[in-house]
């Protein structure tokens, strides 16, 4: 294999909507009227007018939140005395959790934070942006917002920092909900290596996501982002992309920061620790994922002294919590019942 395909392949592994879309999957096949985008269904054209309206809303509801390690980007929603915090993964922020904290903002006070290196946040000079850090950060966030304990809910790489901060910081941690994400056993996945190589070299955004960012078609294509990592690219806004490229393309030292601040295995030996907590942790694992593969879930199943199963999605693909916020919601309030 030539070693620009097997970089492409390696991405659709590193790499992997909004509330209207279940609602209008019953009329998936239908074409889209005039105007909604030529050969849209009216489910694909109704998912992108409501993501690009709640691109908009995100926008203007993020604010942000000095910390000792630099200002980081957050959007909160809810009033409720319990706190869940939502942790992104690569190349995403918080905007991926739109939906999800729709749902939950009536039963949580729902806080999603950018780590540092991606989205908007601004890390301080100097600042580290390995997943150890990453979770001290969200530790000193968690002071500085007044909050003591949280529900967890973290996929992708921020499924390694909230293992971290789940046995560093145990009396912070209600419940957590995974994800795909990194495990002990896949930390980083293999195929992320040529992606971390290439940001090292300082050549990962200019060479995968400023082309994305040019032709948002390409980036719904098969070998684009959306492909990738969605099971339904073409309900992607233009938006969308916009939130979560246009950052990482304005300052790719950041993003290179954090991609190659994955090379360690940081959860090497963590299972012990997880075996030793007693919050409950339940897991949600999409199995058409290329990046983070079954034997994943399998590990997670028997990783937690308090586990309270996997769920195994068929068809679902890394990014399947931006796609599918009803299932995540309802499993979040069935584990929150479940400790209450």
């Amino acid at each position: 294999m030539m070693r620009r395909d097997f970089l492409k392949f390696a991405f659709s592994s590193a790499l992997a909507s909004s509330g209207a879309l279940a609602a209008h999957f019953a009329s998936a096949g239908q074409a889209a009227p005039a105007g909604h985008g030529a050969g849209l269904t009216r489910a694909e054209a109704a998912a992108r007018a409501v993501a690009a309206r709640d691109a908009r809303a995100w926008h203007a509801a993020r604010r942000m939140v000095p910390t000792s390690v630099g200002r980081i980007a957050v959007v909160e929603r809810g009033k409720d005395p319990q706190a869940a915090l939502f942790l992104h993964g690569l190349p995403l922020n918080s905007f991926q959790w739109r939906g999800a904290v729709a749902r939950l903002a009536p039963h949580r006070r729902c806080i999603a934070p950018d780590f540092l290196g991606l989205g908007h946040s601004e890390p301080a000079a100097g600042a580290r942006l390995d997943p150890d850090s990453q979770a001290a950060m969200l530790a000193e966030l968690l002071d500085q917002l007044g909050v003591g304990k949280v529900d967890m809910i973290a996929s992708d790489s921020g499924g390694a920092v909230a293992q971290i901060f789940l046995v560093r910081y145990p009396q912070r941690v209600r419940s957590l909900l995974l994800a795909n994400c990194d495990t002990e056993i896949d930390c980083p996945p293999p195929a992320m290596l040529p992606v971390i190589d290439l940001a090292k070299q300082g050549r990962f955004a200019s060479e995968w996501l400023e082309p994305w960012l040019a032709d948002k078609d390409k980036a719904r294509s098969a070998e684009g982002l959306g492909g990738l990592c969605y099971a339904r690219p073409a309900a992607l806004a233009d938006e969308v992309f916009e939130a979560y490229l246009r950052p990482l393309v304005e300052h790719p030292e950041r993003l290179h920061g954090y991609i190659t601040a994955l090379e360690r295995n940081v959860l090497q030996g963590i299972r012990p620790a997880l075996q030793a907590s007693t919050a409950p942790v339940r897991v949600l694992w999409g199995m058409a994922d290329d990046i983070f593969l079954p034997r994943g879930a399998d590990y997670l199943e028997q990783a937690f002294g308090n586990g309270q199963g996997v769920r195994r999605i068929a068809g679902a693909k890394l990014f399947w919590p931006e796609e599918r916020p009803e299932l995540l919601a309802q499993e979040a309030l069935a584990l929150w019942r479940a400790r209450a």
